[in-house]
């Protein structure tokens, strides 16, 4: 499962009120992609749910993830922050062994052990 803070889904809301006309099906989409000095890198959008992906729903907001990101991602809790760094969401993931020096990058255990978080 996958959660949000308050303020992280206040800020989902915000975004998608003004996407009225794909609201049913629309959600924040939080995935994995290969880079950064440790491996991996998030890809937080607002999307519309594909057929393949897993759907958890919080405080009234769908969250959409693909497959192959699931293991990697499950267990996180999204919250939306504003400090000197600039605002954006951050990702609270349990899975995260290590992550660089600007935290803009992070590594897994073995892929076995992730899934079996």
């Amino acid at each position: 499962m996958i959660t949000l803070t308050d303020k992280g889904a206040e800020k989902v809301r915000e975004f998608l009120s003004g996407q009225a006309s794909v609201v049913e099906t629309a959600g924040l989409r939080v995935g994995v992609r290969g880079g950064g000095c440790s491996g991996f890198q998030y890809a937080l959008a607002f999307d519309e749910q594909r057929e393949d992906d897993t759907v958890f729903e919080d405080k009234g907001i769908r969250l959409l993830v693909d497959r192959p990101s699931l293991p990697y991602v499950k267990g996180s809790v999204i919250d939306f922050v504003d400090g000197l760094q600039g605002a954006g969401f951050k990702v609270d993931n349990p899975n995260v062994i290590a992550a660089c020096g600007c935290g803009s990058s992070f590594r897994v255990a073995e892929e076995e052990e992730v899934s079996a978080v």
